[in-house]
């Protein structure tokens, strides 16, 4: 990465399934990405419990020391749900108070495969961007292809104008944890400028219709 400043990234936050998936390249791809932030020491953040994908991701990093917290809504916590957190709880009220936290508790955001849940919060913290909320980067695992489908849409969204080109680039893909670590690091972050000049402080109008509830 000669010549590329680099961004300093502490914590990823992780969007992935509360299922393992059918192919075992997702639970071997989630282990090695749990492998990679370790060896980086990089924290992890992740939607709570010890399902699927995210008990794969959560387990790794913590075996490496590193931190692990999991921001869960209490109602998932009832009965035992999703099983016991790996490493630090908080829990919230609703979905909404959880990915707001995971946004502003995060340097970054990794997407593994997933279900509509995955796909809301990737989804979610991409508008939030180019809505110059947050400017940090988004990363997608692509792994055997599982997001192939996802992106010609995206791609076709473009073509059709509804997505425009800088907005598309908001979401950076990679087949391999290092590489999209890498990527995720050299990312930067180009604001439409238009959009670019909304301000989203704590007397904003435009906030308080959106219930953000952002610390920023």
């Amino acid at each position: 990465m000669e010549g590329v400043s680099v961004r300093k990234i502490k914590k990823i936050c992780v969007f992935c399934g509360a299922n393992s998936g059918k192919d075992v390249a997702f639970v071997n791809a989630a282990f090695h990405l749990g492998e990679v932030l370790g060896k980086r020491k990089i924290d992890l953040v992740y939607g709570g419990g010890k399902l699927g994908l995210m008990r794969c991701v959560s387990t790794v990093v913590a075996q490496h020391e590193r931190q692990v917290l999991g921001i869960i809504p209490s109602a998932f916590t009832i009965n035992n749900l999703v099983g016991e957190t790996c490493g630090k709880e908080i829990k919230v009220a609703t979905m909404h108070e959880r990915l707001v936290m995971m946004m502003e508790l995060s340097d970054a955001f990794i997407a593994l495969p997933g279900g509509f849940g995955t796909l809301e919060e990737l989804f979610q913290m991409i508008s939030w961007a180019q809505l110059n909320i947050h400017n940090k980067p988004i990363g997608v695992l692509n792994i055997n292809g599982f997001f192939n489908g996802l992106f010609s849409f995206v791609d076709h969204a473009v073509k059709q104008e509804f997505i425009t080109p800088r907005a598309r680039k908001i979401l950076i893909s990679a087949t391999t944890a290092d590489e999209l670590v890498d990527k995720l690091q050299a990312f930067r972050f180009e604001p439409d400028p238009a959009l670019s000049k909304l301000k989203w402080s704590p007397s904003s109008s435009q906030k308080e219709k959106l219930d953000l509830t952002l610390r920023l």
